[in-house]
């Protein structure tokens, strides 16, 4: 529930609107069946996801990890108070991801529990008016799976078809967008994204610890890969892709199945800007792979301006979020505006938000995004839904519980939730199916 305060909050932060905000304000109609929705994903929520390759490397000496994820946000059991507060905000949609590791912690072995829950999870969207978007990996996954050579092991599509084909025979009825994975590409967009140096020294050294603890000659997960490997792992995942929608598809064909991107707002800026082999290198591979898909689900929090020597420094006086990079509203729309242009198919926003302590910028940076995606959309672009990332605060990887992403924090020893000024912002612009 939003009270009285919040709603005060709520107007004392977009009266504080800045000037590029203020200028893209514009009360305008989102089409019929659009899609409004806040995200989670397993891993980050549920808690105690014991059997999965990232809880290993969570609790391992010279883990990369600020802490480990422990109980998180204890979705595992508190899901029907996280989709009545999807309900209560006046969403229509909720993305989740359904956690590998669950549903198949030994090779070959299913847990007919777990499906059921995750299958409760959907039903329960359903039963609320809200739109199930599930996202069948969510970067982690079996810890066996991983041991073996995870996404640089050539039976890995063989293997996560069979788990995708499993999950949809018992889930996939009333589902009603899939997405195989979650940013395949995030580990390419790291370093633009700014992250300091030494975290990839870091990083090796907990890869190399998994590696000799497990016996193997080389660990890599989704999210937590070296460099050197990630031209390696791309046709494998690309492979992996078709063969997870191909076996979902194979369930029920009607049901629309694409992947999600990490996507920056990539501009050029004078003469033999890089921008163009930077679009190449980061999403080139998975734009083309997208184009036979049912839709394209974009993931953007900021832009990258690049010159001929790299990417320009943010303006002085920029809006920043918890990492010092600077908030751009039209990011967004670029992001997508490029994807679809590259792919011709239609876009869902399956993320979008900003990490800050500050919930004033969000509550500012949502309508004002908005506002642009609309005006994408009146320039012919096909735009499924936007889907706010995240819900709640949670487990946000190497980085803890320190970020915040979430539309409502959460009491890390009650587990209550608790909604921010910007989910009555978000809300009232999903309510009027306008901005």
């Amino acid at each position: 529930m939003i009270d009285r305060r919040t709603l005060i909050a709520t107007g004392a932060a977009l009266a504080a609107t800045p000037a590029w905000a203020a200028k893209s304000m514009k009360s305008t109609a989102f089409p019929k069946a659009f899609l409004w929705g806040a995200a989670t994903a397993g891993h980050q929520v549920e808690g105690n996801n014991i059997a999965s390759d990232l809880w290993f490397l969570e609790n391992i000496e010279s883990t990369i990890f600020a802490e480990p994820s422990g109980d998180a946000d204890n979705s595992l059991e508190l899901w029907p108070v996280d989709l009545d507060l999807v309900k209560s905000l006046g969403l229509n949609s909720y993305r989740f991801s359904i956690e590998w590791a669950r549903i198949e912690p030994e090779p070959g072995r299913f847990s007919i529990a777990m499906l059921d829950h995750y299958k409760a999870i959907i039903d329960g969207c359903r039963q609320r008016g809200l739109a199930p978007i599930v996202t069948f990996n969510h970067f982690t996954s079996p810890l066996w799976f991983t041991a073996r050579g995870g996404w640089l092991n050539p039976q890995a599509p063989k293997l996560f078809a069979r788990y995708c084909q499993r999950v949809a025979e018992h889930c996939a009825e009333a589902i009603s967008q899939a997405i195989t994975f979650n940013e395949p590409n995030i580990l390419r967009l790291l370093g633009i994204i700014g992250l300091p140096a030494f975290i990839l020294d870091t990083q090796k050294a907990m890869l190399d610890t998994a590696a000799r603890k497990l016996g193997v000659t080389k660990f890599a997960a989704l999210n937590a890969a070296n460099p050197a490997d990630l031209e390696a792992m791309l046709p494998i995942l690309i492979e992996g892709h078709r063969a997870g929608k191909a076996a979902i598809k194979s369930v029920r064909r009607d049901l629309p199945v694409g992947v999600s991107l990490a996507m920056l707002d990539d501009q050029a800026l004078g003469r033999n800007s890089l921008r163009d082999a930077k679009r190449a290198e980061n999403y080139g591979a998975w734009l083309t792979v997208a184009r036979d898909d049912d839709f394209l689900g974009v993931q953007n929090y900021e832009r990258a301006v690049w010159d001929d020597k790299g990417r320009v420094e943010a303006p002085a006086g920029a809006i920043r979020n918890d990492r010092g990079a600077e908030v751009y509203a039209p990011s967004l729309a670029g992001a997508v505006r490029y994807a679809h242009a590259a792919t011709g198919v239609p876009i869902l926003v399956s993320e979008h938000g900003v990490g800050t302590d500050d919930d004033g910028v969000r509550a500012t940076l949502i309508p004002a995004a908005l506002t642009e995606l609309k005006r994408a959309i009146d320039d012919g672009v096909p735009v499924l839904g936007y889907i706010h990332w995240s819900l709640i605060d949670n487990f946000e990887w190497i980085f803890g519980y320190k970020p915040k992403y979430g539309l409502a924090s959460v009491d890390r020893s009650t587990f209550a939730r608790t909604a921010k000024p910007s989910a009555a912002v978000y809300g009232a612009i999903a309510r009027a199916n306008a901005v």
